[in-house]
């Protein structure tokens, strides 16, 4: 066990090195003992200078083969010794920081490409946790402000304040961040992979309990097809049809239409709104994250920007693409997901 775990701790050109060295004895070996047993033997292998000659031959060949074979692997092994010690020296405060690439095109210079690769990708990472940290805390910090005025507002003006009234105002605040509290709860969720049971689903039974329970400011008007069926998970798909709800009523002058049916391979949820609709070059741009166009804004100045984002997130968890498409009016999201069988 000892010598195993020696072997296996030692470096790669040692132990080529080592193994090269006994693939040779052991050809000096068999070699030599050949020659001695050859029949008829030769008379000149009969004697023991010539035999020791044999032997100091095959152990020098045997030490110019383990040397030979250990500088050729330290040559070898010098572009992964510069990814190792320039990786070694890579902290987050330095993800610009590159491995060298090799000058030969061979799997060194791949590995040292997918490393630069997998680097960009984690300042990536990074950055967007940073803007996302700065975006969050701002926004938490606007209701705690607004709540923190009007509570030092009132206790300046004890007698004069409309107690019912000012706490209506703070209630409104703790909505708010109660709404954005549980929206970057769902967006943890949904970064870490933390997926629900799937079910096969009806869809449209699913969408049509919701829109039951659920107390709309518009009129709804519902176009569902029979068997519309997904495998999906309830409470991620419950969520985004709320979302899409929400953004929907938020911008629909009188009306929200939601459609559930089958289109081609794809079991398709369709919430329009009769509102002033997206422009088609911001049609991406609300899907990221704390994105609000100017419009969204002026109707509803506490919105997060999370719905959307968070909308897409599901629909593609499970499988599926929510896109903005065009409409004569308004703004219509389109959701496909895989039917079963396609999935």
């Amino acid at each position: 066990m000892i010598s195993f775990r020696a072997w296996h701790h030692c470096s790669v050109k040692t132990r080529v090195a080592t193994v090269a060295s006994a693939v040779m004895a052991l050809v000096c070996v068999c070699a030599t003992l050949l020659l001695l047993t050859a029949e008829p033997q030769p008379p000149l292998y009969g004697s023991a200078a010539v035999l020791a000659g044999l032997v100091g031959g095959s152990l020098l060949l045997i030490v110019a083969t383990a040397l030979g074979t250990y500088w050729m692997m330290s040559k070898i092994l010098e572009p992964v010794r510069a990814i190792s010690g320039r990786l070694a020296v890579i902290r987050p405060s330095n993800l610009s920081e590159r491995v060298p690439l090799p000058s030969h095109d061979d799997e060194f210079k791949e590995l040292a490409q997918n490393t630069n690769q997998t680097l960009e990708r984690a300042q990536a990472a990074i950055q967007d946790q940073l803007q996302f940290a700065s975006n969050t805390s701002h926004d938490l910090r606007n209701p705690l402000a607004a709540m923190r005025a009007e509570i030092e507002e009132a206790l300046m003006r004890r007698e004069e304040t409309d107690w019912v009234a000012t706490a209506g105002r703070l209630l409104e605040s703790v909505e708010r961040l109660q709404d954005l509290v549980a929206s970057l709860l769902e967006i943890s969720r949904l970064d870490a992979g933390v997926a629900g049971h799937h079910d096969l689903l009806n869809l449209a039974v699913l969408v049509d309990g919701e829109l039951d329970h659920r107390q709309s400011k518009v009129r709804v008007v519902r176009r569902f097809s029979s068997g519309v069926m997904v495998y999906g998970e309830r409470i991620g798909l419950t969520r985004l049809l709320h979302n899409l709800m929400d953004n929907a009523e938020r911008h629909a002058r009188s009306m929200v239409m939601v459609t559930v049916e089958h289109r081609g391979d794809a079991a398709v949820l369709e919430v329009y709104d009769d509102g002033s609709g997206v422009p088609r070059e911001q049609r991406e741009f609300v899907f990221e994250r704390f994105a609000r166009l100017q419009d969204a804004r002026a109707k509803d100045a506490g919105g997060s920007g999370l719905g959307l984002p968070i909308a897409r997130q599901i629909v593609e968890d499970h499988g599926g693409t929510l896109t903005i498409e065009d409409s004569p009016s308004g703004a219509r999201f389109v959701a496909r997901f895989p039917r079963p069988a396609a999935h």
